[in-house]
Formats: C-alpha cells, structure tokens, sequence
C-alpha cells in the first residue's frame, strides 16, 4: 500500500485547526472587540447563533453515527476502512468539519465575538487545504471508482 493508502494524514488537523481558531478568536476578542450589531438585530442574530449550534451538534452526532455504523475510523489521520456515504454524507462529503464551520459562526453570532466570523472561514480554508483534499486522494485511492462516483454526486462543503 501506498503511504496515501495507509493514513491521509500524520497529523489530525481539523481538531487542531478548529481549536486554534476558537482560541485566537476568543483572545482577539478580549484585547481587540469589534463593534457589534445592536438590538434587535443582534436578538435575530442570537436566535440564529443557537439554530447553528443546535444544527452542528445534530450534524456531527449523525456523522458520527454513520461512521460507527460503517465501522470505520472517526480519527482525521487514520485510515479509512469503509467508505461512508449514507446519512450527513449523503448531502456532504464533510459533514463533521461542516459542523464545525457551523459551531465557529453560531458561538460568534452567540456571544457578538466577530472574530469568529472570519476565523470560522480561515479554519475551513485551511481544513481544506491540510485535511481534506489529502482525505480525498486517501479515499480515491482506497476505494477507487466507488468514491470519485460519490464525489460527482454529493458536494465537498454543501
């Protein structure tokens, strides 16, 4: 097997990624606040915040769900045992860093912290860049034909 075959990563970068960018978010926040939309706006902003989180958790328990359904790895630097692509795969081919896009953007519009707007988009850029396209070379070459089928149907973000 090819090294891409045996691990898309050595590394799992999403979790680090997605922590960092809270983490900057969260000090950027304290030592540099950006202005904020006033009411009633920010109470619509608010309520959406919560929809956001609500739909993260529902979209990762569901991913995680399907993937231990599959027997296969949940860990972004293990190799894939079976290639998922029921439930939240279905619609997205990353559902769980989807989720977490969504939790960045929801605790920003939660807490009026606009830092997390812009990181939310910084973590998935780089999610992409350092996670998912080597996933995706890892599940082509795992699963060949069945996953670049997969791929023209369902979308990489949404």
């Amino acid at each position: 097997m090819t090294d891409i075959q045996n691990s898309p990563n050595r590394l799992p970068w999403p979790p680090i990624i997605y922590l960092a960018a809270i983490a900057i978010s969260i000090a950027l926040g304290l030592l540099f606040p950006l202005p904020w939309i006033s009411a009633p706006l920010s109470d619509i902003l608010f309520a959406a915040g919560w929809l956001l989180v609500a739909a993260m958790v529902a979209l990762d328990f569901s991913a995680m769900r399907t993937m231990a359904r599959a027997k296969t790895t949940i860990m972004p630097n293990r190799a894939s045992e079976h290639l998922v692509t029921t439930g939240a795969f279905s619609f997205t081919r990353n559902p769980i860093y989807l989720g977490n896009t969504l939790l960045m953007i929801g605790v920003g519009l939660i807490t009026g912290i606009v830092w997390f707007l812009p990181l939310a988009i910084a973590a998935a850029f780089a999610t992409q860049k350092l996670a998912i396209e080597r996933e995706e070379r890892h599940l082509e070459a795992r699963f060949g034909k069945r996953y670049r089928d997969y791929a023209k149907r369902v979308r990489r973000w949404i």
